[in-house]
């Protein structure tokens, strides 16, 4: 009778050991085991295509860690190399952002850096609010002026400390020219990357880039040789080049799409964000697993109907963007049109945007007729 006593409270001891063994630290570690991975967001595109406005749609998203084209560091620092050299550079350093690996930046930067020697760091709201900056509430909107007034002061270390807090890591790069080379991010099991490729009609980036040419020399220099970039073909064979990159990009995300690409790869116009802002931003949200709040809400709508009319080349205010984004109907001249269209004509037909034949046509075609392909 003792015996099978003592063999019942044995059996009742192992019972309660297991118990413990697989269900308590489950309880102690939920919060560890619902944490999901973090979504990395790469915003693909070229210079004056609204992709300082598309990064800031990420930026002001109070679950999104940002930095806009980190690779400016690279391209500075190793300006002689052409850029299908400088990609392998790009990609690592871009991988190292989105690991929240901010050591990555040694090479190119002083022992002595401070935050505000990064690249345009005002411009991501995460830079602004804590843990890099106590002035401002992580879910605030923040505009890159007034956080430049009082957030430079953080050390640079407040860059990685603040990035693995967040549940997204969202980077706005110009300077890939192939998606082949991003084929390494897409398979690396320690990412897991969402591309938006976001494109401008050819006309309006030229337009743009015009206003600009003096910041972009050096980079044009890089995309095409220097020797290219001068004389009166010159801003267009850097268009030539870049058009053909989107083809490129586009063809291999969306055409021949390798199985690890799948759902992976997003093409957003900039015309289309501009149109309907809302409804194109809640796309992207959706496409990168994030909530298009109220207050989100709000701030994209009124950054898009504004009355500004675009003056600050870099920067973002509120404006008539519909309006902005069409003015190269009034201000370019037809023959430079002509040229554009002939050294971009694959990409416009292969992204919706239509050509326009005459001057007069240039000028008083409707917006809807410009997009008729779509």
């Amino acid at each position: 009778m003792m015996k099978s006593r003592r063999v019942q409270v044995l059996l009742i001891l192992v019972v309660l050991s297991f118990l413990l063994i697989h269900f308590l630290p489950c309880s102690n570690n939920a919060h560890t085991e619902e944490k999901t991975s973090p979504v990395h967001i790469l915003i693909l595109s070229s210079w004056r295509s609204g992709s300082s406005f598309t990064g800031q749609i990420f930026s002001q998203h109070p679950s999104v860690f940002y930095l806009m084209e980190p690779a400016w560091h690279v391209w500075v620092t190793m300006y002689q190399n052409s850029a299908q050299v400088l990609h392998m550079a790009v990609r690592d350093l871009v991988r190292s952002v989105f690991l929240c690996d901010m050591s990555v930046f040694d090479a190119y930067m002083s022992s002595q850096k401070k935050k505000s020697d990064l690249f345009q760091w005002e411009t991501s709201r995460a830079l602004c609010s804590p843990p890099a900056c106590d002035s401002f509430s992580r879910s605030d909107i923040i505009a890159a002026g007034n956080c430049k007034t009082i957030c430079g002061k953080y050390p640079f270390s407040k860059v990685e400390e603040a990035c693995k807090t967040y549940s997204h890591v969202a980077i706005k790069e110009v300077r890939f020219f192939d998606l082949k080379v991003l084929y390494p991010l897409l398979t690396d099991p320690s990412l897991n990357l969402k591309i938006i490729h976001l494109v401008r009609d050819p006309r309006a980036v030229f337009r743009s880039r015009e206003n600009t040419m003096a910041d972009l020399e050096r980079d044009s220099d890089i995309v095409v040789g220097s020797q290219k970039t001068k004389g009166e073909m010159g801003p267009y064979n850097t268009m030539q080049v870049i058009c053909k990159s989107h083809v490129e990009i586009y063809k291999a995300g969306s055409q021949a799409t390798p199985s690890f690409l799948k759902d992976r790869y997003m093409l957003v116009r900039y015309e289309d964000i501009v149109r309907d802002p809302l409804a194109r931003t809640a796309q992207m949200y959706r496409f990168a697993e994030l909530h298009f709040t109220p207050e989100l809400q709000k701030w994209v709508h009124n950054i898009t109907h504004g009355k500004g009319h675009g003056a600050q080349a870099f920067g973002i205010e509120s404006r008539d963007a519909l309006r902005v984004s069409q003015a190269w109907r009034k201000t370019v001249p037809f023959q430079k049109i002509e040229k554009v269209q002939n050294v971009c004509k694959d990409a416009m037909d292969l992204l919706g945007y239509r050509l326009v034949q005459s001057e007069a046509e240039q000028k008083n075609m409707s917006l809807d007729l410009l997009f008729a392909q779509n």
